[in-house]
């Protein structure tokens, strides 16, 4: 028979006791719980993700504005009601000023073109009557007698009708929707400048890693979306700047105006610059100046809406600590994956896959040496 204490634990064929066992069991089921419960708490935030990250964003732009009146006011609650309603005043009440001059601007153009395109018979003639003269031109120089250039032009005109109808329409119907946001992303807010410091170190103490590793985590997340901040903040000035240039040198009207939409323009993917810019070619054609508005056609595709590409990834990279070309693909990337706020989100992910590649080398190396 054996004896009985060779069942004992040992270096070698120990086997463990039920009451050692269990404490496995049970941290493997609260894993399951845990993962099952995760994912139940993305299906109901899913909705609100884009809020969300936008007022962790707020969150940490605004950060050191928090501290500066949390070290006068005792209060937590009357510090973060604050600062929330300073964030809520530097971002709601510049963008409002600007939408209503914008609001008067456009209608003032839309008026001057429904009135030149009534005097002709509609749009599609008015749009082709500003066309001719340079399809005329062209045809001096080039031979157009195998292309259907009007056919081609009218189908466009009405695809970009169909599509600004639809543009309108879908806008209307998401007034509502822009509102719950809106009142998401500042309650939200509200939150993160009162428990933000606590909830980052509950997270510390969740994350299985040593406090240096969670330290470059988050540091690695904060810098990412200053850096993309900032980014944001440098095309838009050199759009903003070079756009506004450009309608003064021509003669349009209010060129820091449009200087100024289009440097917030200059956030909206695809389209960007582009809302100015076109619209002023528009303007100037309608006008009677086609030299002009080929001049600012040129300036805006090729001098305003290509610096995006040069200054975005230069500034990002540099404060972010990642190659240009990995802030490139980053941007393109995010903005097709998630729409605008991919902006931020994906030289964020890239940022803290290097940062957790880094960490997983360097355990590497640590157990080599071990």
């Amino acid at each position: 028979m054996v004896d009985k204490t060779e069942l004992k634990a040992g270096p070698i064929g120990s086997r463990a006791t039920p009451a050692e066992a269990k404490p496995s069991a049970s941290t493997l089921f609260l894993l399951a719980v845990a993962a099952v419960a995760l994912y139940l708490c993305y299906l109901i935030a899913r909705p609100f993700l884009r809020s969300i990250f936008l007022a962790v964003t707020m969150a940490i732009v605004f950060h050191p504005v928090h501290v500066w009146l949390r070290r006068r006011i005792q209060a937590t609650n009357a510090a973060a009601l604050i600062s929330t309603i300073l964030v809520l005043v530097a971002v709601i009440v510049p963008a409002v000023g600007l939408g209503v001059v914008v609001t008067q601007e456009v209608g003032g153009l839309y008026r001057l073109l429904n009135e030149r395109s009534t005097q002709v018979g509609g749009w599609n003639p008015y749009a082709m009557h500003l066309v001719d003269p340079v399809l005329n031109w062209l045809g001096r120089h080039v031979d157009l007698s195998t292309l259907d250039v009007r056919g081609t032009l009218i189908r466009w005109l009405e695809q970009i009708s169909r599509f600004l109808l639809s543009w309108g329409a879908q806008a209307a119907g998401n007034i509502i929707s822009f509102f719950t946001e809106t009142v998401v992303v500042f309650f939200s807010l509200f939150f993160l400048f009162r428990d933000g410091g606590s909830v980052l170190a509950r997270a510390a103490e969740v994350l299985p890693l040593q406090a240096g590793q969670v330290n470059r985590l988050f540091t690695g997340i904060g810098d990412s979306i200053i850096a993309n901040i900032y980014g944001c903040l440098a095309v838009g000035a050199a759009q903003g700047t070079l756009l506004g240039l450009g309608f003064w040198a021509l003669g349009l009207p209010s060129p820091v105006l449009w200087g100024l939409v289009t440097a917030l323009c200059s956030m909206i993917p695809i389209v960007g610059s582009a809302a100015v810019w076109v619209p002023g070619t528009i303007l100037l054609l309608g006008s009677g100046h086609p030299w002009k508005a080929i001049i600012l056609l040129v300036w805006g595709a090729v001098a305003v809406g290509q610096i995006d590409s040069v200054v975005r990834p230069l500034v990002i990279s540099g404060r972010a600590k990642m190659h240009p070309l990995l802030v490139f693909f980053a941007l393109l990337g995010g903005v097709k994956t998630f729409g605008v706020v991919g902006l931020f989100v994906g030289p964020v992910v890239v940022s803290v896959t290097l940062v957790v590649l880094e960490m997983l080398r360097e355990a590497k190396e640590n157990h080599a040496v071990a």
